[in-house]
């Protein structure tokens, strides 16, 4: 189960009015931008004309135990934040989407899930917020938790519309709005490969892992494993980059076949290292965003057996780059795994609130351009001390021999102005300087002691 909700803040407004439950329940992944499995949908109404609002979601609890504390965190989760962006919610409508499992039948699964549709229920209406209406979409059906009423709400619940055949349907192909597939096919794209071939990218991550590690306590070699990874990446970026366009699952097929097995457990340990994270999150526009979305993805998918929890820094990144990229549907996705992956990991939490909060990924954008600049101009100074350095060394023209001329022309020094006469000493260190020296201190370590900072 997911417990990290994911917040939707409103959306423009849509001049489509739905009437009933059939058309609540085709509209739904719209409303999402995938077809949410396993998941609890609250979505917020304003006004009299019940304009769409937040949208919030989450994996249905596998434990009926789970259910009060739940509902009662969510309601106040959509409730709350609604408010904090300016508007409570006049009304809330429910969707619990389910397949049925283990040979129950969709009346079965609807049955199953009444008790959470009622808690859901009750702690909205204890925040005086009234759900308006409450579905339960099983097996290509849906039943209402609301309507009383057999004719329009029959036991055995009504199918779902066809795909792409309704006003909701046309109205979001109009606007460009698209639906990526399932919740379970976007998380595929994301999870760990199988047994079978992931086998040698284990005992890709053993050695890297065996090589690697001890540099990332070392301040100076873990700034040269940090411009390593970022310059392997920018590299398998390239290499992608040149790759012909395909659908989405041939796509990542072809992206495992493009990265081998040492160059993925080389980057995917790296990245575990705050600092080179942040500046591999600059590829987050342009030309760049693309190419280093399809790495992430395919790193996220090279975490295996007992790396599964290094799949935070390039799940986390995906997810920075989709929603850099106005993609929040995959962002949340992203996000969310990420923090299955480790809940307590930092980066990822700040994106996850502030993709949900509806914050204006631009400025963190312009955080890293600063970054970046702040890091380019400091390299091209130091460049421009070292070529002053050179050229103050002047070797003048040689004289020609005569009486009492030396054989070999002396280096004129030139001394910058205004520096005081040094008088000459060894360049070796003295006995205690070892000792003196800045030792470093790690940060966060992970489970397994790789990652130093989250």
């Amino acid at each position: 189960m997911n417990k990290h909700p994911e917040p939707i803040g409103p959306s423009e407004e849509q001049q489509i009015t739905l009437r009933g439950p059939a058309e609540l329940a085709d509209a739904l992944p719209y409303l999402m931008g995938f077809h949410p499995n396993d998941s609890v949908v609250m979505v917020a109404l304003h006004g009299g004309r019940g304009r769409v609002g937040g949208r919030l979601r989450l994996g249905i609890p596998q434990s009926a135990q789970e259910w009060p504390a739940i509902a009662e965190q969510l309601a106040e989760c959509l409730i709350k934040g609604s408010e904090r962006r300016g508007e409570r919610p006049d009304a809330i409508v429910l969707f619990l989407c389910q397949d049925p499992v283990d040979g129950e039948t969709g009346n079965r699964t609807m049955e199953r899930l009444r008790p959470f549709a009622q808690r859901l229920r009750t702690a909205c209406g204890a925040l005086d917020v009234p759900v308006l209406e409450a579905l339960c979409i099983s097996g290509n059906r849906f039943w209402s938790y609301v309507c009383p009423d057999a004719r329009c709400c029959p036991a055995e619940g009504n199918p779902l519309a066809v795909p792409g055949t309704s006003v909701m349907a046309a109205a979001a192909t109009y606007a460009g709005i698209q639906v990526r597939g399932s919740l379970r096919e976007m998380e595929a794209r994301l999870a760990p490969l199988t047994r079978t071939s992931g086998d040698a990218q284990l005992r890709a991550l053993d050695s890297a892992g065996s090589a690697m590690v001890p540099l990332l306590f070392d301040p100076e070699r873990r700034k040269e494993v940090g411009a390593a990874t970022l310059k392997l990446a920018r590299r398998i970026m390239d290499r992608l980059g040149q790759a012909p366009p395909a659908t989405p699952s041939l796509a990542d097929i072809n992206d495992d076949r493009l990265i081998t097995d040492e160059e993925a457990a080389s980057v995917i340990l790296g990245l575990q290292d705050r600092e080179t994270r942040d500046k591999a999150a600059e590829w987050m526009e342009g030309a760049d965003a693309d190419a280093a979305l399809r790495l992430w993805r395919a790193l996220a998918r090279r975490c295996v057996g007992p790396y599964e929890e290094h799949a935070a820094a390039p799940l986390t990144l995906a997810g920075w780059v989709s929603w850099s990229t106005g993609d929040e549907p995959a962002a949340r996705v992203a996000l969310g795994l990420a923090l299955r992956a480790d809940p307590h990991y930092t980066f990822a939490q700040l994106l996850h609130e502030a993709c949900n909060q509806g914050l204006d990924p631009e400025t963190l954008r312009r955080c890293l351009r600063g970054e970046r600049g702040t890091r380019t101009a400091r390299h091209t100074r130091r460049a421009e001390r070292v070529a002053g350095a050179r050229s103050a060394r002047v070797r003048p023209a040689s004289s020609p021999r005569g009486p009492g001329a030396s054989g070999t022309a002396r280096v004129a020094r030139v001394r910058p102005v205004g520096r005081a006469r040094t008088r000459s000493a060894s360049t070796r260190p003295s006995p205690g300087a070892a000792g003196r020296r800045r030792t470093l201190r790690p940060g966060t370590r992970g489970r397994r002691g790789i990652g130093t900072g989250r």
